[in-house]
């Protein structure tokens, strides 16, 4: 297994000019953004164990004293960049279940949806050995996924689409698992056409099935999926 890269620690004249710094000219606010994006773009082509301060520092045309200012290292850093990306996008609201759940899939295509991908892709080595990561990485890609899908479907539960007692926290929870799962084992980004796939094979035949044994059709969809029966 070859050696994991890793950041080269600050010289002693980083160190001092970092200390003198404090208490002297504010920080430059737009060199933030710079190194915060040029953070994320080296997460997503790299991912995180190849990504250096060193790395950084060529890309946003800075020096290391320059993030060191800002930031202790590496995962500092990267938790900071993550948290600054923008928010979650809107929820579709086409007036029906299937319509929302299509419009989710298709939206999975977009240049955001895609980067974001990428920046899953780039952290998921880190995930294992660091709680602070996990954390951003389930608030900034996880959760987001999960709260527009349950809206989708409380808005189909009150329409009638969706038995009230329907398992809604398995039902949020399928396409961002698969998805995973899909990135994990085939290291490839889900396209439109899985999500398609997930949302018309498993999703929806799940979410609006009569209530009580799901058909031996369904079955066959759960145990190809890998999933437990939510009945």
């Amino acid at each position: 297994m070859p050696k994991k890269e890793r950041d080269a620690p600050p010289t002693t004249a980083d160190k001092v000019e970092v200390t003198e710094h404090h208490g002297g000219r504010p920080l430059d606010a737009s060199r933030d953004v710079a190194l915060r994006d040029a953070a994320l773009a080296l997460l997503a082509e790299i991912g995180y164990d190849r990504l250096t301060i060193e790395s950084v520092a060529a890309r946003a045309h800075a020096s290391k004293t320059t993030i060191y200012r800002r930031w202790s290292g590496k995962a500092e850093l990267i938790v900071d960049a993550l948290n600054s990306l923008k928010e979650s996008r809107p929820v579709p609201d086409t007036g029906s279940l299937r319509g929302d759940l299509e419009a989710i899939a298709q939206g999975s295509t977009s240049i955001d949806s895609r980067f974001d991908t990428q920046l899953m892709i780039g952290l998921i080595t880190a995930l294992a050995r660091d709680a602070e990561l996990r954390q951003v990485f389930r608030e900034r890609f996880i959760d987001p996924h999960k709260e527009s899908l349950r809206q989708v479907f409380e808005r189909a539960v009150i329409r009638g689409e969706v038995a009230e007692d329907r398992n809604l926290d398995l039902l949020v929870s399928l396409l961002p698992a698969l998805a995973i799962h899909h990135l994990l084992t085939s290291g490839e980004i889900p396209e439109a056409q899985f999500a398609e796939q997930v949302v018309n094979d498993v999703i929806l035949p799940l979410a609006t099935a009569p209530t009580g044994c799901p058909t031996s059709e369904q079955d066959k969809r759960l145990k190809s999926a890998g999933l437990p029966s939510p009945f």
